[in-house]
């Protein structure tokens, strides 16, 4: 990195002064004496302030040389570094082929397992799967029988109801017959008090026009008595007195005309008011009648209007409690359906659950496995290359004494390393058993809380599959050991 030069040359740019510049806008040559030597002065603070900037800037100058050296060459180390990284890169990437091959033929081999594995828990799943559709087919059949014996209470309750409500109505007939018949008996009576009551009446009435004719009678009987006798006593007179008589003849006869004729007036007006109080007895008589039909008429219409409203009260009654019953089953009806539906989502969501959980711990197991057989694997042929290492060893150590024992102490070492990859191998797979164990017993309380069978559970605990590995493994030809030198 070259130094810096920036501030030097601004500095020294700026120092410069040309010698014909303006002062106080005058040319040099037109400057007096006093004016040239002030711009000595001048010029001469100005060289000594550039100086000393110049001797404070040379260490500056120096510093960073030196930093340019430095990073000069570190940047040659690391780029002599780097071609090394790139170097190793490569052996690495080329390593890395060649395991990359070695995997891809173990990939191979164990995808095929993992395939025969995935069609064997397929298989597992179908048989499962049926197992669990034939379990809800019977729990969905439970549930509509339960269903249909629901409705059928219903319709028992409805037919219940609807008899109950005829026999209501048998009932309040028979009452309406029976008071009816009590109305009528009533008014049969109410008709015999008025008959005897207008009987009597008339007959009063009768009494007193036979006794006002009768007082009629016997006062134009008596009339026509003291008449008869006063008109003896006038006829002695007139006996008496012939001539009085006949002045008088004409005008007693007058008056007995006149008497007569009052008289027979008196009885025309008496039968009169008779046959007037005869044909207002006769209207009486039939006004009473017209009332005594329309009076039972009225009478039963307002029974009729009386039971109409009781049983229209009733009939309201009666039907708000079967509002009030029809809306109870209703909403037991609602209830029901929603239970059923949140029923069917429960155990939708179970079987999700369980056919999640179930994947889960197929595949969990299934890497479990693979990362066994690859370890076991590993192992063996680490441990195929020990043995050869040891067999080496040993024919060497068979030839020099210290080599002997250099080559037990590497063994040893290697013993101790073998035992100690060992033990963390059985802690991985105790904690992959016991964490297959937890899952097990999850997905068992999961199924025993849904309610579901577990006769056929597809999964085996951790001891039988480790004892199946181990047979599998044992039941693989030796080809490793057929290698080992005896």
């Amino acid at each position: 990195m070259p130094p810096k030069k920036g501030k030097k040359g601004k500095k020294g740019k700026a120092g410069k002064v040309n010698p014909f510049m303006l002062l106080d806008s005058a040319p040099i040559q037109d400057m007096t004496k006093d004016q040239l030597w002030d711009f000595a002065l001048r010029i001469q603070e100005e060289l000594e302030t550039v100086r000393k900037e110049k001797g404070l800037f040379k260490p500056e100058r120096d510093k960073t040389q030196t930093v340019w050296n430095t990073t000069k060459k570190d940047l040659e180390e690391y780029e002599v570094q780097l071609r090394n990284t790139t170097v190793e890169r490569s052996e690495v990437d080329e390593r890395h082929r060649e395991e990359m091959t070695v995997y891809q033929q173990k990939m191979k081999h164990v995808l095929s397992e993992q395939h025969n594995a995935v069609s064997e828990v397929k298989t597992d799943a179908v048989t499962f799967r049926s197992l669990q559709q034939k379990q809800n087919t019977e729990l969905e059949l439970d549930l509509r029988r339960q269903l249909r014996n629901l409705q059928m209470d219903n319709k028992e309750k409805r037919l219940q109801e609807h008899s109950s409500i005829k026999m209501l109505k048998l009932n309040h007939q028979r009452e309406l017959m029976r008071l009816g018949g009590e109305f009528e008996r009533r008014m049969q009576v109410l008709e015999v008090q008025k008959l005897v009551t207008t009987r009597s009446l008339a007959e009063m009435f009768q009494r007193k026009l036979m006794n006002a004719l009768t007082e009629i009678d016997t006062f134009n009987k008596c009339h026509l008595v003291s008449l008869n006798k006063e008109h003896d006593n006038k006829r002695e007179r007139t006996e008496l007195t012939f001539e009085e008589f006949l002045d008088t003849k004409h005008y007693e006869h007058h008056t007995w005309k006149g008497e007569l004729k009052k008289l027979q007036n008196q009885k025309l007006r008496w039968e009169k008011k008779i046959s007037a109080a005869q044909q207002e007895n006769q209207r009486l008589k039939t006004t009473l009648q017209e009332v005594q039909q329309k009076l039972p008429e009225l009478h039963r219409r307002l029974q009729e209007h009386q039971h109409s409203k009781q049983r229209m009260e009733e009939y309201r009654a009666q039907q708000k409690l079967v509002d009030q019953e029809l809306r109870d089953l209703t909403v037991e009806h609602e209830l029901l359906l929603q239970a059923f539906q949140k029923t069917q989502q429960e155990r939708d969501e179970l079987l999700r659950r369980q056919t999640q959980s179930i994947l889960d711990v197929q595949q969990r197991s299934g890497l479990k496995k693979i990362l066994l057989q690859r370890k076991l694997e590993a192992l063996s042929q680490t441990l195929e290359k020990k043995e050869a290492q040891l067999s080496a060893a040993l024919s060497v150590c068979s030839v020099e004494p210290t080599a002997r024992s250099n080559a037990a102490n590497k063994l040893q070492e290697i013993l101790e390393s073998k035992r100690t990859a060992m033990e963390a191998l059985q802690l991985d797979l105790d904690q992959g058993t016991q964490e297959y164990e937890q899952l097990l017993q999850r997905l068992k309380g999961d199924l025993e809380a849904a309610g579901i069978l577990l006769f056929q559970f597809p999964f085996n605990a951790a001891q039988k599959v480790l004892e199946e590995v181990r047979s599998d493994l044992k039941a693989q030809p030796d080809r490793h050991q057929k290698d080992i030198p005896k």
